[in-house]
């Protein structure tokens, strides 16, 4: 059976999130050169008619949970694409150390008082708000804090991943480009697999090459209002 993608574009309601999620927050990594794309810019290319980095963003504040974006600069372009909407957005001068520098600025500029942290990529487009609240509950159904790592149907681990609040020492001794893979090494007793719907939890979009792929598949799938770039 062939599998549709379905991109949602309109936030027509913003989700009552459950009380006990309040104090988790969202932190989109941005501050990355897109080195990859040969002069473009990854998270400017457009999705449901805005940047890819504005959809994502969208999709994380419809939680109705705190999000932070990281850029390399507050003048940086992607600046733009956030124009309006409700995010704090953290300047990251050291970007071009890799990853692990948006993650330790942005963990520790979450507001205070936050019991965990989702991790979400700006440039994998398919994810939902419902994939990172599944991954949200996942944490507030357990009494006692574990990882939560978003995975495919079949159990490939993926993205978005969740790191309780006692992680967050660790995340901020980050170094080069490996992300957070270390500090989920280290807590591998205690990490737990979140399936999501098909392949969306794998699902990046960092080359020219990977980008046609998928607008390919969009348009073989009958999504081609919804995916290609706006004329």
């Amino acid at each position: 059976m062939q599998v549709q993608r379905i991109i949602f574009c309109l936030f027509s309601e913003i989700t009552v999130i459950d009380i006990t999620m309040r104090d988790i927050a969202i932190l989109i990594p941005a501050a990355g050169s897109s080195s990859r794309m040969r002069g473009k810019d990854k998270l400017l290319e457009t999705v449901c008619g805005v940047p890819l980095l504005r959809h994502m963003a969208m999709t994380a504040i419809a939680t109705g949970a705190h999000v932070s974006v990281t850029l390399p600069d507050h003048d940086h372009p992607r600046a733009k694409a956030l124009a309006g909407l409700p995010v704090q957005v953290i300047s990251v001068p050291d970007a071009d150390e890799g990853m692990s520098s948006s993650l330790r600025r942005g963990v520790g500029m979450l507001p205070r008082g936050m019991r965990a942290v989702v991790i979400l990529p700006a440039d994998m487009p398919e994810l939902e708000t419902s994939d990172i609240l599944q991954v949200m509950t996942g944490f507030c159904s357990v009494p006692y804090p574990m990882l939560q790592q978003a995975s495919t149907e079949d159990g490939t681990p993926g993205h978005p991943v969740l790191f309780p609040a006692d992680c967050f020492s660790a995340m901020a001794q980050l170094t080069g480009d490996q992300g957070a893979r270390e500090v989920l090494r280290s807590n591998k007793h205690r990490l737990r697999q979140v399936a999501l719907p098909g392949e969306r939890a794998l699902l990046d979009l960092d080359t020219p090459e990977a980008w046609d792929a998928w607008r390919g598949e969009c348009s073989d799938n009958g999504d081609e209002k919804i995916c290609m770039p706006a004329e």
